[in-house]
C-alpha cells in the first residue's frame, strides 16, 4: 500500500431564495476576488424537503458500486414513473466531479438512476470555473450534500501532464490544471504505481481547489452542510476505492 498526501493507494445559475448578497453566477465569475466568505449567503434551510446525509449518499454509492462490480446491477430509478416524477424538479443526493473517460460513467458504475447523480464530466476531473459552478449549483439550489472527485486509473490527461510535453489546441487548459499536482521533473514510467500515484495526487489537487476557489462550497462545509470526498475508479475490475 502506498500513502500520499493522507490518501491510500490500492497498490503501495440562476436566482433563487436565500442568495441576497451575490448571485450563484456572480460569486463563480469573482471567485478571485472574494477574500471575506463571511460575506457569502446560504440558503438558511437546504431546498431538498427529503435530504440525504453525506454519509448516507455515501453508503448508497458504495452498495450501488459493489453491485456493479460483483455484475448484479439493479437499474434502479430508470422506470417510467421515475422518468415522469424527476421531469417535474430534481434533488440529486450526490454530486460527482468525474472524468470524461467514456469508460467511467458514474451513472452505471453507481447503479443509479435518472435525478440520483448531479453529474460534472471533464477529462482529468479538474475543477474549472465551470465545473466549480456547476456544483455550486448542485449544493446550493439542489440541496446535494457530498461532492465526490472520481478520478481512475490510467487517465490519459493526467499521463499527458506527466511527460510534459507540448499538447495541440485547447487540450493544455486540461493538461494545465493537473500539473501542479505533479513534481515537474518526474518523468513517467511503466511502473502502475506511479501513474495510480498521480492521479490518486490530482484528485486530492482539485479537492483543494473546489475547497479554495469556491466561497459557497467552503461556506456550506463550514456550516455542516456539505461534505467533498475522493475517489479512485479500478478500470480492470470496476471497483471504486473512497481515498477519505
Amino acid at each position: 500500500m502506498s500513502r500520499i498526501n493522507g490518501f491510500v493507494g490500492r497498490r503501495h445559475f440562476l436566482k433563487f431564495a436565500g442568495l441576497t448578497t451575490l448571485s450563484i453566477g456572480g460569486i463563480t465569475a469573482c471567485n478571485g476576488i472574494i477574500n471575506n466568505r463571511a460575506e457569502i449567503t446560504i440558503p438558511d434551510i437546504n431546498p431538498n424537503p427529503n435530504p440525504v446525509s453525506a454519509n448516507e449518499a455515501q453508503r448508497r454509492l458504495v452498495e450501488g458500486n459493489r453491485r456493479f462490480s460483483n455484475q448484479n446491477r439493479q437499474y434502479p430509478n430508470q422506470s417510467k414513473r421515475r422518468l415522469q416524477s424527476v421531469a417535474k424538479t430534481q434533488y440529486p443526493y450526490a454530486a460527482i466531479l468525474g472524468c470524461a473517460d467514456s469508460r467511467v460513467p458514474p451513472e452505471i458504475i453507481f447503479d443509479q438512476g435518472l435525478g440520483d447523480l448531479f453529474v460534472v464530466r471533464v477529462a482529468g476531473n479538474i475543477a474549472s470555473n465551470e465545473a466549480i459552478g456547476s456544483l455550486e449549483y448542485a449544493t446550493t439550489a439542489l440541496g446535494t450534500q457530498i461532492i465526490v472527485v472520481l478520478g481512475h486509473e490510467r487517465c490519459g490527461a493526467v499521463a499527458a501532464a506527466m511527460k510534459n510535453e507540448p499538447v495541440p489546441g485547447n487540450i493544455g487548459t486540461v493538461v494545465d490544471g493537473i500539473k501542479p499536482t505533479l513534481n515537474q521533473n518526474q518523468q513517467r514510467t511503466s511502473e502502475t504505481n506511479d501513474d495510480e500515484n498521480a492521479v490518486i495526487r490530482n484528485i486530492q489537487f482539485q479537492i483543494e481547489k473546489l475547497q479554495n476557489n469556491s466561497a459557497v462550497l467552503t461556506k456550506l462545509i463550514s456550516n455542516g452542510r456539505l461534505r467533498i470526498v475522493g475517489a479512485f475508479y479500478d478500470l480492470d475490475n470496476g471497483k471504486i476505492q473512497f481515498l477519505n
